[in-house]
């Protein structure tokens, strides 16, 4: 045997032996996946209108999961665009509400919990992430500032659609995206995510003074 024969030789054992190390790991980090689930699942159970069906995740959850902030650049384009699908417009074209109630809505975190009644309408709880207006004191930064949104964001009607899409479902634009998706997932209902982009927009509101 020469030299070149063992380099080959070699080559062909570690790549051999990789392969089935990879395929051992994909085993067991999917045994461990299922556990994981099973052991979440086993601990959540439906109290008034919180199910327990929350913790099944779709395609797009499980594969932020599995891949964190790092998913594989085609899997992420067809993710959202598939969300991107699933955005409903309004029917009548208009994007505005007024921007007074998307204000009241921006600071309400209600809705969602096993405490609320389902005919109450959630809130938007958008300081929870967003600074909006330069005079409240208190929100996060988990999300950009969205001070002067409408002035960002070109035109009125580029910046009513742009705020209108992320709004009914962040996820469409970046698959990772924290922001929940609140027209996709029934969270806020047509009239008032056009009040939340009447917020974002209006001259008029607090977050353009």
């Amino acid at each position: 045997m020469n030299a070149k024969q063992f380099v080959g030789i070699a080559v062909t054992v570690c790549l051999a032996t990789a392969t089935v190390s990879a395929q051992a790991g994909s085993k067991e980090e999917k045994m461990l996946d299922a556990k994981a689930a099973a052991i979440i699942k086993s601990d959540f159970r439906d109290k008034g209108i919180a199910k327990a069906d929350r913790v099944n995740q779709d395609e797009l959850q499980a594969a932020c999961s599995k891949y964190l902030d790092d998913v594989p650049v085609d899997l992420k384009i067809k993710l959202e665009d598939e969300q991107a699908k699933h955005i409903k417009w309004p029917a009548d074209g208009n994007l505005m509400g007024d921007w007074k109630a998307g204000e009241k809505l921006a600071q309400s975190g209600r809705g969602m919990t096993w405490s609320d009644k389902a005919e109450d309408p959630a809130g938007g709880n958008c300081y929870n992430c967003h600074q909006l207006s330069s005079k409240e004191i208190a929100y996060g930064t988990i999300g950009p500032s969205l001070l002067n949104y409408g002035k960002k964001h070109g035109t009125p009607e580029k910046a009513q659609r742009r705020a209108y899409g992320r709004i009914y479902n962040a996820k469409a634009y970046a698959a990772c995206a924290n922001m929940p998706r609140f027209g996709h997932m029934g969270i806020l209902s047509e009239a008032q995510i056009k009040d939340l982009v009447a917020l974002l927009v209006d001259p008029e509101s607090p977050v353009n003074k």
